[in-house]
């Protein structure tokens, strides 16, 4: 299943992805509002992998959508499109769990690469929890199983999206290795991302706010300023 839902209220541009992402292989659920892609995605219960979301809509926005979507699944991966190059929309959307952004205008190239790799990243990552020998990564508080792709701290279940608990299998399996942003960025999303290394940064940043007792104040994921991050969980 090669699913995506994508919600665009201009006509020329939702017919451009639509040709385009059929062209690739994948099967589209095109909608032209927020509310409507809410209204198909639970009267699909959710069977989708992917959903591309324009930001600026009437009605329901996008940055309401992907919050909405976010909350319904954490597997789902949802990509930004907006007009606006302004750094706050890009910021925005990461923080209410989106996967990644794209800025108009894009080439058709672009369009199915960041798809592709968003798609491939879910798939191959469900694969690697499978087949890994060792289900479960221990440090300190946190446990991480692959096979379930959970993590809990203490116990408690964390929840994350599949970005953030890759990120965090990526540390775990690093653990005291001071860690650079592009190697985060090509290990997490492909060798030919497109975007820059700032999405690593929001990605953190939302995960320190769900694993830290004082996301201002990290104590397991802590900054090399200017190089990366570096995760530290010793036990007390």
């Amino acid at each position: 299943m090669r699913r995506i839902l994508v919600c665009e209220d201009e006509d020329v541009i939702r017919d451009f992805v639509v040709i385009n992402l059929k062209r690739a292989g994948y099967e589209v659920v095109d909608v032209n509002c927020g509310e409507r892609a809410l209204e198909v995605f639970e009267s699909e219960n959710g069977n989708f992998d992917i959903a591309l979301l324009d930001i600026m809509m009437p009605g329901i926005d996008g940055f309401q959508v992907c919050k909405a979507l976010r909350k319904k699944s954490s597997t789902l991966g949802i990509i930004m499109l907006s007009a606006k190059t302004q750094e706050m929309d890009k910021v925005s959307g990461l923080m209410l769990g989106a996967d990644d952004y794209i800025t108009k205008p894009f080439s058709p190239s672009e369009l199915t690469a960041r798809i592709d790799a968003i798609y491939r990243r879910v798939s191959m990552s469900f694969a690697r929890g499978e087949d890994n020998d060792t289900p479960v990564i221990t440090s300190g508080p946190f446990v991480l199983n692959l096979k379930s792709r959970t993590v809990t701290k203490n116990g408690e279940p964390i929840d994350l999206t599949q970005v953030e608990y890759q990120i965090l299998e990526y540390f775990l399996n690093n653990q005291e290795t001071a860690l650079d942003r592009s190697s985060i960025l090509t290990h997490i999303w492909g060798e030919n991302y497109y975007g820059d290394d700032k999405i690593v940064d929001v990605n953190i940043r939302r995960i320190r706010m769900k694993i830290e007792d004082e996301p201002s104040s990290p104590k397991f994921i802590s900054t090399i300023w200017g190089f990366g991050y570096k995760w530290s969980a010793k036990d007390e």
